[in-house]
């Protein structure tokens, strides 16, 4: 089987994008996504997006994301960029794209060469949204989580998928390999969840690391910045209508709580390479 991709990334989360528009999903998505995201044994990646048609009228295109182990994500903030660049160097050259998420219509702009700003919605402190069990209805700003017999002190949000934050003093030493699993299979978290560890180094500066759920420790995670930022400010370190800058892994994303509780994001989107995979799957 041959496949033509473009490998696409955002602060180097980095995806594999196939043009689905026509075709639809491949019907072995899971093991493809498995078996070409290996890092060293084949193209290596986060995972796949695929490119489709979209179902909202009006919109440009749709994105579905599917993880390194074959799980489907709602939402990847730096895939959505992804999708926009894409579309724009592909016959859709608008500055403005409406694409069609697992969490909804979202509206990406065309910055400068290879740099969006997304609309990312509304976030949201609420168990129920999560989803989140055993922790009270919300909001759960501040809240105590014992993992592996050790306390942290966690935010939860909301922002299409689910995310924990919890602030350390410094993220460099922490060894996400052993830690990381444990938040992400926690049992109050039936769905799973996204954990961002974050340092703050000034009010409108943080630095970040994040352990995805079914990807692990990747370079950056668009939601997972914004959901950062959305907890600090509400932890009160960030201020809310002012741009925040987050040094991930990967390099910088630049978020803005906007009022409403709604988010914007801005990052780069860079074509990598184009390739054909070649595979038995």
């Amino acid at each position: 089987m041959k496949l033509s991709f473009t490998k696409m990334q955002g602060c180097a989360n980095d995806y594999i994008y196939l043009d689905c528009r026509e075709s639809g999903v491949p019907e072995n998505i899971v093991p493809l996504a498995r078996d070409l995201s290996r890092r060293h044994f084949s193209v290596g990646a986060d995972g796949i997006i695929c490119i489709c048609a979209p179902v909202t009228p009006g919109a440009d295109g749709r994105m579905r994301i599917f993880n390194a182990d074959g799980s489907e994500a709602q939402m990847c903030g730096n895939g959505v960029r992804c999708v926009a660049e894409w579309l724009y160097t592909h016959g859709v050259a608008k500055p403005r794209l409406a694409i069609d998420t697992g969490a909804g219509c979202k509206t990406v702009t065309r910055m400068g060469a290879q740099l969006w700003q997304v609309e990312m919605g509304e976030y949201t402190t609420m168990a129920a949204a999560l989803p989140a069990v055993n922790m009270g209805e919300g909001p759960l700003v501040d809240c105590p989580l014992e993992v592996e017999g050790k306390r942290w002190q966690v935010t939860c949000i909301g922002v299409g998928n689910p995310h924990c934050v919890t602030v350390v003093p410094e993220v460099d030493s922490l060894k996400l390999e052993e830690i990381g699993p444990a938040f992400e299979n926690h049992p109050n978290f039936p769905e799973r969840i996204n954990t961002e560890f974050v340092e703050v180094v000034d009010a409108t500066h943080l630095k970040m690391r994040v352990w995805e759920r079914g990807s692990g420790e990747t370079w950056a995670c668009g939601t997972g910045t914004c959901a950062t930022v959305a907890a600090l400010t509400e932890l009160g370190f960030c201020p809310a209508g002012e741009d925040v800058h987050v040094a991930l892994r990967g390099g910088e994303l630049i978020i803005r709580v906007l009022p409403g509780r709604k988010l914007l994001m801005t990052g780069a989107a860079v074509t990598v390479y184009e390739g054909v995979a070649e595979g038995s799957i």
